[in-house]
């Protein structure tokens, strides 16, 4: 790739002549006859090869004057895979870009998340994107008041405010410039909609506001007004295929009462965002995730939809994972028994990092108990009328402010639990999509208390590290022996060397040999 442009040019064009959707967010097409840039899969005749260029963002595409085509809409295909499956600058950068860094804090804020100087991140982006980060915000705040024109009945000012443009005007002239139509073109464009829908998509009425219950110890503050939330309905693109079974029943067995809950259908879980909190239910569909978001600011929506596409792993390539394991003659069965199959991430990297050492050889039962009281006594409180949730997650620093004469743990476990929640809180240690994964698994093992196996499953489950192994997993172990593998982690991490790198993928193939609720999806 050159510049942002793709140079395996005989690749592409297989790519697009064949309507891959494998390849949906790997690269763009741009026509040059038309003006127009496509996703590979897109349904109209492909154009000739010679009127073809290929780039990496959609970004690229629009700064080299090429507006989104109408048919395919390229804006709504599922992220590039490369972004959650590399540690280097680029994929850092890019997880941060998609969590609004740059909406919020400009470009030297994202430079210093990085440890890097505004220079070099741009200088890295444009060469492998051909896009700086500033294209590549913009790209996705187009993309975002697209999704709030199209499925809200919101007034276009508040589609500009909750996209993350500084003025109406900015947001009329990009929007004309990226999709060749007007915002109120785009919303002429949808389908009428019935009057239960249309009511269903409208922020709801404003609310009295109920003082928050105070975490004990602190001092109580009263109650502000806040604008109303607002309730989204979504769809979620994923590539196929997607076996829900697991991922859903991993998140809904674990749940934290108060925090997480499986009702009607959907995991829902509250979420802390940068300028609020929101409410998610999340359920799975034959061809795309149903996302219900509850936000108490407009503003945390970009980041919202990223975090939830990545605790789904909406954005993993599961052909190229399962082509993988199933190279290996004892895994192949189980890929093609359910193949798809996800790994449950988080919203939230501290709060799994205290939960999994909330975890730390107790049953789950026990640690969502642990965790639930956690919750309850040092957690923000929040309004849930639609169902059971009542709580957001305790911050860092909530937890650091904890007694720890008063949690219920082995006394060489609350030192584990003090000493993660002080680093988090402090800033020693960093477990955001910014991370460094091997600087922060280096840190989490000079922790008290730090195995191999709450090492990996942070690695896997919150750093997001496609290729984390959890070869002292007892369940791990387990379902290796019945199948012929060798069960000892040092024999298996052996073995599992040809699973690389999707060896975080093989361990929710080998757990699914197993009877235990993580494994299926609740009623």
């Amino acid at each position: 790739m050159l510049n942002g442009m793709y140079t395996d040019r005989e690749r592409c064009v297989r790519a697009v002549r064949s309507k891959d959707a494998r390849f949906d967010g790997w690269f763009f097409t741009a026509v040059l006859t038309t003006g127009i840039y496509c996703r590979p899969s897109c349904p109209v005749v492909a154009p000739k090869p010679e009127n073809m260029v290929f780039h990496a963002s959609a970004a690229a595409c629009q700064q080299a004057g090429f507006r989104a085509c109408k048919r395919c809409r390229p804006d709504t295909s599922p992220g590039s895979p490369e972004w959650n499956r590399r540690a280097d600058l680029v994929a850092r950068a890019m997880r941060l870009i998609a969590d609004g860094v740059v909406d919020r804090e400009g470009v030297p804020g994202l430079a210093g998340h990085l440890g890097y100087s505004a220079r070099q991140v741009e200088r890295q982006l444009l060469a492998e994107l051909g896009a700086g980060p500033l294209a590549l915000a913009r790209a996705q705040r187009a993309q975002t008041a697209r999704l709030l024109v199209e499925s809200t009945e919101l007034s276009m000012a508040d589609v500009a405010f909750a996209a993350g443009f500084a003025s109406v005007r900015t947001f009329n002239d990009t929007v004309r410039e990226v999709f060749a139509l007007s915002p109120t073109e785009l919303r002429a464009r949808v389908p009428k909609r019935n009057d239960a829908t249309a009511a269903a998509l409208r922020t709801l009425p404003p609310r009295t506001p109920t003082p928050r219950t105070q975490p004990p110890g602190t001092t109580a503050t009263p109650a502000v007004p806040t604008p109303a939330p607002a309730t989204l309905h979504l769809r979620l693109p994923f590539r196929a295929p997607l076996h829900p079974d697991n991922l859903f029943g991993h998140l809904a067995a674990t749940a934290v009462p108060g925090v997480e809950e499986w009702r009607d259908g959907a995991y829902r879980r509250t979420l802390r965002l940068p300028y609020g909190h929101g409410i998610v239910g999340l359920a799975p569909r034959p061809d795309h995730i149903a996302c219900r978001l509850t936000l108490s600011d407009l503003r945390d929506l970009t980041v919202a939809i990223s975090r939830c596409r990545r605790l789904l792993d909406l954005d993993a390539d599961p052909v190229a994972v399962d082509d993988q394991l199933r190279t290996d003659p004892l895994l192949a069965p189980l890929v093609d028994k359910a193949p798809g199959r996800r790994v449950p991430r988080t919203v939230d990297e501290a709060e799994f990092a205290v939960r999994a050492v909330l975890g730390q050889q107790v049953s789950t039962a026990a640690a969502r108990t642990h965790a639930a009281r956690l919750v309850a006594a040092h957690g923000d409180a929040v309004d849930d009328p639609e169902g059971g949730l009542t709580h957001l997650f305790p911050t860092p620093e909530a937890l650091a402010a904890v007694d720890p004469e008063s949690l219920a743990m082995p006394r060489t476990r609350r030192t584990t639990f003090t000493t993660l929640v002080e680093q988090l809180a402090d800033g020693r240690l960093r477990l955001g999509v910014e991370s460094d994964w091997a600087q922060a698994r280096a840190r989490l093992l000079a922790l008290p208390g730090f195995g191999p196996w709450t090492v990996d499953v942070i690695a896997m489950r919150a750093l997001g590290d496609p290729d984390a192994f959890l070869a002292t997993d007892l369940g791990v172990r387990r379902a290796a022996g019945e199948l012929g593998l060798p069960s000892t982690p040092a024999a298996l991490t052996a073995r599992a060397a040809a699973w690389r790198p999707w060896r975080a993928y093989a361990v929710q193939y080998l757990w699914a040999t197993d009877s235990h609720p993580i494994n299926f999806l609740p009623a």
